[in-house]
C-alpha cells in the first residue's frame, strides 16, 4: 500500500491490486474504443446530412428523373443514403416498366416502394451501427468502476488487519486508489451517453426525411404512371 507521501494518480494506480489494475485497463480500452466510434459517427453522420441536403436540392430542382438516376448510378458511393434509395426505386420502378407492366397496374409501384424500403433499412443499419455500444458503455461502465472501487477499499481494509493501529493515513490510499476506478468508469461513461443521446436524435431527423422522400417520390411515380 503507497504511503502518504507517494499519492500521485501514476502512483495509486500502479499501488493498485491486480483486480483493480485489470478493471481500470478494462475501462480504459473501452473508453478509446468508445471516443473513436464517436468521432467516426460525427463524421459519418455529418456527411450524410450534407449528402442528403444536396441531393434533395438536386432532386426538386425539376430536372428529369431519368436524368439525376444517371448521374447518382456513376457515383452511389458519393451520393449519400438518399440518393442511393431513390436509385433503388428508381431501378425498380423501371424494369416493372420495361417487362411490360401497365400503366396503372400495382407491381409497378409495388417493386418501387419495396425497392426503396430495403434500401432505407439497409441505410438505417449502417447509420445506427456502433450506438449500441456506446448505449451499452455509458450504463455499463459507471457500475464496472464501482466494482474496481469495491474490491480496491475491501483490499484496502484486509490490509489494516496486520496494522497495530489504523490511521486515517494508513487506510486513505487504499481508499484513493480504489476511488480511481470509479472516476474511470464516469468518464469512460458520460461521454458515451452524451454521444448516443445526440446521434439517436440527428438519425432519428435524417429516417424522418428518408421516409418523407419516400412517401413523395411514390407519389411522383404513381402521377407518372396514370
Amino acid at each position: 500500500m503507497p504511503t502518504t507521501s507517494d499519492m500521485s494518480m501514476l502512483s495509486l494506480v500502479l499501488n493498485a491490486s491486480i483486480p483493480v489494475q485489470l478493471i481500470m485497463l478494462l475501462l480504459i480500452v473501452v473508453s478509446v474504443v468508445s471516443w473513436t466510434f464517436i468521432f467516426s459517427k460525427r463524421a459519418t453522420i455529418k456527411k450524410s446530412l450534407a449528402q442528403t441536403r444536396r441531393f434533395e436540392d438536386d432532386f426538386w430542382s425539376g430536372g428529369d428523373l431519368n436524368g439525376l438516376d444517371q448521374s447518382v448510378a456513376g457515383r452511389l458511393n458519393e451520393s449519400g443514403a438518399l440518393a442511393r434509395i431513390f436509385h433503388a426505386g428508381m431501378e425498380e420502378f423501371t424494369k416493372a416498366r420495361r417487362a411490360g407492366a401497365t400503366p396503372a397496374s400495382a407491381p409497378t409501384l409495388d417493386g418501387a416502394r419495396r425497392a426503396m424500403r430495403a434500401a432505407f433499412q439497409r441505410e438505417m443499419d449502417e447509420l445506427e451501427s456502433h450506438l449500441n455500444f456506446l448505449a451499452s458503455t455509458g450504463s455499463v461502465s459507471p457500475y464496472v468502476g464501482l466494482l474496481g472501487t469495491v474490491w480496491g477499499i475491501m483490499h484496502a481494509f484486509v490490509g489494516l488487519a496486520n496494522v497495530q493501529q489504523a490511521t486515517l493515513a494508513s487506510v486513505a490510499p487504499g481508499i484513493a486508489e480504489a476511488l480511481i476506478a470509479t472516476a474511470i468508469g464516469l468518464f469512460a461513461a458520460i461521454p458515451a451517453v452524451v454521444a448516443y443521446n445526440r446521434y439517436t436524435h440527428d438519425i432519428d431527423r435524417l429516417s424522418i426525411r428518408f421516409e418523407t422522400f419516400v412517401d413523395e417520390f411514390l407519389n411522383i411515380l404513381q402521377r407518372q404512371v396514370r
